[in-house]
């Protein structure tokens, strides 16, 4: 399923003219190798190109589109036409002479094998470098002076001839479309699992670049490795045979996803791609600025909830270009050695995705701070409140994350471990975020529990609710505004040193906070005092005589519910005060 998703988007780039042919792919170079008509090295150019990353100018190898690279394990294995400077001069940094030496003569095998008989001056140039060069005179090449160092210390290198790179010559290109299409006298054909035509069967599928944390020099989505992964005699990839073209297309289109930072994300370990079918922009742009904040220029949040809600009840946004129906795909991918691990694949119409997204964000909604910059919540900033921002590791549990994503974007329940994880954290820091009420009535919402029901799971204060839990957190704010009403500019509250106990265990906390609000009352004016001695008393009246000995995690969401509520009624009354 996912390989044939990212085969279909590899060709309807392709179509667009948005990626490189099969063969043929995206590579580095560092520095150009002029040769003569006799294949002499003339001369060493750096092909490093100024970069703007962020604030700063930076250089970095060029990117032309060469002939694909080979899959390297601990084999030796040469690039046509480019490579590092153990394949194209047989000499390295790595102190193994003799294993340059073997990189070079592959190298010189290779390009013999491919332009042997092609009537081109840029290939019979580059075999008479291959047929000419000594490895052991390189060091004291005239060419090579003054930057042999930085030549051998990893770069990429390509041929230039007669004024031209060698992937510019028709011929060459020719030349190199027959050899891949040939194959090898003992090249395996069978009918491939992706695209069900026979084909040349891929032992080992190249790489995947640009996910977080992973190998650089890229990690395999497909591989076998051990004796136990293999069945029926097989070795290898022949165990799942994949044709030379698909392997080449998913990971070629994996790549080109993966290389566009602007849409590509990351939730804890997992680097997050998506796509729609027919490959059109916008639909990348859209989804990832619904998922994850930061919308399109020029759609500001407002015009991106509205778009959402059109898209959740089935309508078109025709000045989107956005189609509702269209096929859209979501895949999260986390690093394991050198291999990837699939941390979840979602495919849906990208209506029904983006219903699942506005759902979460209804689910989300609740009054919140005037000095907050969000109108909604986006997935890293929910994560967020899940963690300790003054610790040194500030990333979120993976496998929370994860899942957490995964509910959103397929419209399931939540984790467990989410609300548990920011439980957690307001137990420890004694403080309720917008972020962290948004979440406890999110996952009420969506996981229902008899102990947090519906009536308190409001976007704003709910005072026709009797609930006890929520009642309490209610009783507890209204505690505490008396408390830094009669002392002007305390430092601390009894938040401070009575919330955690008020909310698990009531009956004994309670009657102490009642001690100290009458003394708190008692510095208070008249006026004052009759209002928040009304406000205690109707509360008072709704929770009777005896309070609860414990309460559960759902009342303690309920009551820290109650409390936000409250809260943020009484700012919000301030600030209308204020600006009367």
């Amino acid at each position: 399923m996912i390989l044939q998703a990212l085969t279909r988007y590899y060709e309807d780039l392709l179509a667009q003219g948005k990626i490189d042919a099969p063969g043929w792919a995206p590579a580095k170079i560092s520095f150009a190798l002029y040769l003569d008509e006799n294949g002499g090295l003339t001369q060493v150019v750096p092909t490093m190109e100024d970069v703007t990353k962020g604030k700063k100018t930076v250089q970095q190898p060029q990117s032309m589109a060469l002939p694909a690279a080979v899959k390297r394990t601990v084999g030796i294995a040469a690039n046509f036409l480019w490579d590092n400077s153990s394949y194209l001069f047989g000499i390295d940094q790595k102190g193994k002479p003799e294993r340059s030496r073997n990189c070079f003569a592959a190298a010189a095998k290779l390009h013999h094998a491919v332009l042997d008989g092609v009537d081109s001056p840029v290939a019979h140039s580059i075999l008479a470098f291959f047929d000419n060069w000594k490895p052991e005179n390189a060091a004291e090449h005239p060419a090579l002076a003054g930057l042999l160092d930085e030549v051998i210390s990893g770069g990429n290198l390509l041929f230039r001839a007669a004024g031209i790179y060698p992937q510019e010559d028709a011929a060459i290109r020719e030349a190199w479309q027959r050899y891949r299409e040939s194959g090898g006298t003992d090249a395996v054909r069978m009918q491939c699992l992706v695209t069900g035509r026979e084909d040349e069967i891929t032992a080992v599928h190249p790489s995947v670049k640009g996910v977080r944390d992973a190998q650089s020099s890229g990690a395999a989505l497909v591989s076998f490795n051990a004796p136990a992964f293999c069945s029926y005699g097989h070795e290898q990839s022949f165990n799942a045979p994949v044709g030379k073209y698909a392997a080449f297309a998913y990971t070629a289109a994996l790549n080109h996803l993966l290389a566009d930072k602007e849409n590509v994300q990351t939730i804890g370990d997992t680097t997050v791609v998506c796509w729609a079918e027919g490959a059109e922009d916008i639909y990348q742009t859209f989804g990832v600025a619904a998922l994850f904040g930061g919308g399109k220029e020029g759609l500001s949040d407002d015009d991106l909830r509205a778009a959402l809600k059109r898209l959740a009840n089935g309508l078109p946004c025709d000045d989107l270009g956005i189609d509702p129906n269209r096929p859209f795909y979501i895949l999260g991918l986390a690093p394991n050695a050198a291999r990837l691990s699939v941390r979840f694949f979602l495919r849906d119409s990208f209506g029904a995705l983006m219903k699942n997204v506005n759902d979460h964000y209804e689910r989300m909604e609740i009054v919140r701070p005037s000095y907050e910059k969000f109108t909604y919540l986006p997935l890293w900033a929910l994560l967020r409140e899940t963690v300790n921002l003054n610790s040194r590791d500030k990333a979120p549990s993976p496998i929370m994350a994860g899942a957490t994503a995964r509910a959103i974007f397929s419209g399931g329940r939540y984790t467990a471990s989410l609300l548990e994880a920011t439980m957690l954290r307001i137990r420890a820091e004694r403080h309720i975020t917008w972020g962290r009420a948004a979440i406890i009535k999110a996952y009420y919402l969506k996981n229902p529990h008899e102990d947090c029901p519906k009536e308190v799971l409001t976007v704003s204060l709910n005072e026709a609710s009797t609930n006890t839990a929520y009642t309490l957190g209610r009783l507890f704010s209204v505690y505490e505004a008396v408390q830094q009403t009669a002392n002007p500019g305390i430092n601390a509250t009894i938040k401070d040193k009575y919330f955690n106990s008020a909310a698990a265990m009531p009956a004994s906390i309670f009657p102490v906070l009642n001690n100290l609000y009458q003394k708190h009352l008692r510095k208070l004016e008249g006026g004052q005092r009759v209002y928040y001695d009304k406000q205690v008393m109707a509360l008072k009246g709704i929770l009777g005589e005896s309070y609860p000995a414990r309460m559960t995690l759902a009342q303690q969401g309920a009551f820290d519910l109650g409390y936000y509520h409250q809260t943020q009624k009484r700012f919000t009354k301030k600030e209308e005060e204020n600006n009367v």
